[in-house]
């Protein structure tokens, strides 16, 4: 298939390109015809002609490669998961020190995932995934020089800083896989693409305990150094098969509309309930193994054999979570599935104080599996939520086309700021089993913090969208 090169109009996309006809396209808008890159200038995802001819392919592409980036991206993200692992009394930092760097490249990528969601606006998805794939060469190539015994734990704390640009692009990538898919299809095709990325957490997992198992712990900086060709590869691979959407890059208002709907900071709330678990346990399950079964952990290796199943199991049903969604509606898939949060939770913290690895790790998997499950279905919720807005807009008179533009808008808006606040639900897992082991010895005091909050994410829950009276048809 041939592709137009850079700053082209949709006009020349469709005479080079067989996938995009001329009789879809439109000729740029007055402003657009120097833009940067590739651009799509008429697309109509709801149009059922349009998404069969032509809207499915150009759709699929995108979505596979968005799902490379991001899947990277993750895994740099998650780098320092693994390398405290790694981290031996030869560092000289003792668990509290590692569990900062953990939070840290949390912290950091919850803040950049704005900035990385006006991105799509500003410069359109398929330019910004580019450029969001080379920016992880950013700490992944400082890591590989760097890791060694001896580095002093400021320089160990900047590269961790580093690290968080790898949790942006979960935002952009939703943001831009969002204004590409037709209502029906955005809870699987969200589903898949954040899942996709998410197995980027045990992806890094898996290549630690590669090395770990071929090298042993000296080396640290060889997980680093395997992602320095597979991001030159993504970025490489968004700029030869993606495109950026019109629609999406003339939203630049959204956001600031976005922060005055009550909805946004409701969904935001959850998601720190689902994805901040996810994210905050993948984290930090390697570390409390290690911490609270020393006698069966004595090594980073034997961790390592257990750490990447979790979030593997979390990451692969986030599609589900979707599905399901898709079908059952997000509102009551996200309050059940709150419910057996809370109840994994219970059986972590009564394993705990019983002592047993086995049930321990039964509740663990159950926290990683309900907490992917809830990332699909609490996304699924965002769209259906200003869809249904929309829908009663259009009965009160409003233009179709002008409800149906705005809600896209401010979904895709909602998309970054949830993918911000719950991504900052990273930083307070990992600070809750600080403070945690800090002041008691003992993991408990988080575990009982955390069944406490999935608590209240069934109250809201319920309260806002699932009580008689309340719900919002189709959420």
């Amino acid at each position: 298939m041939s592709q137009a090169t850079t700053d082209t109009t949709t006009a020349e996309v469709a005479a080079s390109d067989p996938v995009l006809p001329p009789s879809t396209t439109a000729s740029a808008p007055e402003g657009h015809r120097r833009r940067g890159g590739r651009w799509i200038d008429d697309w109509r995802p709801e149009d059922p002609d349009f998404w069969r001819e032509t809207g499915a392919p150009i759709a699929r592409r995108n979505l596979i490669f968005s799902i490379v980036s991001e899947h990277i991206g993750f895994s740099v993200w998650s780098l320092w998961s693994v390398l405290v692992l790694f981290m031996g009394p030869e560092y000289g930092i003792d668990p509290a020190g590692k569990f900062l760097l953990t939070a840290v490249p949390a912290a950091v990528g919850s803040v950049l995932r704005l900035p990385y969601t006006f991105a799509v606006a500003v410069f359109g998805g398929r330019n910004w995934t580019i450029v969001s794939a080379l920016l992880l060469l950013l700490p992944a190539v400082p890591m590989t020089i760097l890791l060694e015994p001896g580095v002093s734990y400021s320089t160990l704390m900047v590269l961790a800083c580093l690290a968080g640009v790898g949790g942006g692009n979960f935002a952009s990538s939703m943001a831009n896989i969002n204004v590409f898919y037709p209502q029906r299809l955005k809870g699987w095709a969200l589903g898949l693409n954040a899942g996709g990325g998410n197995i980027g957490v045990p992806a890094v997992q898996l290549v630690g305990l590669a090395v770990l198992a071929t090298v042993g712990a000296a080396y640290p900086r060889l997980v680093p150094a395997v992602y320095l060709p597979l991001i030159v590869v993504a970025a490489l691979c968004a700029a030869r098969y993606m495109d950026n959407v019109s629609t999406a890059a003339n939203e630049r208002g959204a956001m600031r509309e976005a922060t005055r709907q009550p909805h946004t900071w409701v969904m935001s709330f959850l998601y720190i309930g689902t994805f901040g678990s996810f994210i905050g346990f993948g984290f930090a399950f390697g570390q409390v193994l290690q911490i609270q079964f020393a006698e069966q952990f004595a090594t980073p290796i034997d961790a390592a054999y257990l750490t990447f199943l979790g979030p593997l199991i979390g990451s692969l049903i986030r599609p589900v979570g979707g599905h399901l969604a898709d079908r059952l509606g997000g509102a009551r898939v996200t309050f059940w599935n709150f419910v057996a949060m809370a109840v994994g939770a219970g059986i972590v913290w009564y394993a705990s104080t019983q002592r047993s690895l086995p049930l321990y790790l039964v509740g663990f998997m159950a926290l990683f599996v309900f907490s992917g499950i809830g990332n699909g279905s609490t996304y699924k919720m965002i769209p259906a939520i200003f869809r249904a807005k929309a829908a009663g807009q259009i009965t009160a008179g409003v233009d179709p086309v002008a409800a149906e533009r705005r809600s896209i808008r401010l979904a895709g808006a909602l998309i970054g700021i949830a993918g911000a606040v719950g991504a900052f639900g990273g930083v307070l897992v990992n600070i809750a089993f600080r403070q945690s082991f800090l002041t008691y010895g003992t993991a408990d005091a988080a575990y009982l913090a955390f069944i406490a909050f999935y608590a209240v994410c069934v109250v809201v829950t319920w309260a806002v969208y699932r009580r008689p009276g309340a719900q919002l048809p189709g959420v």
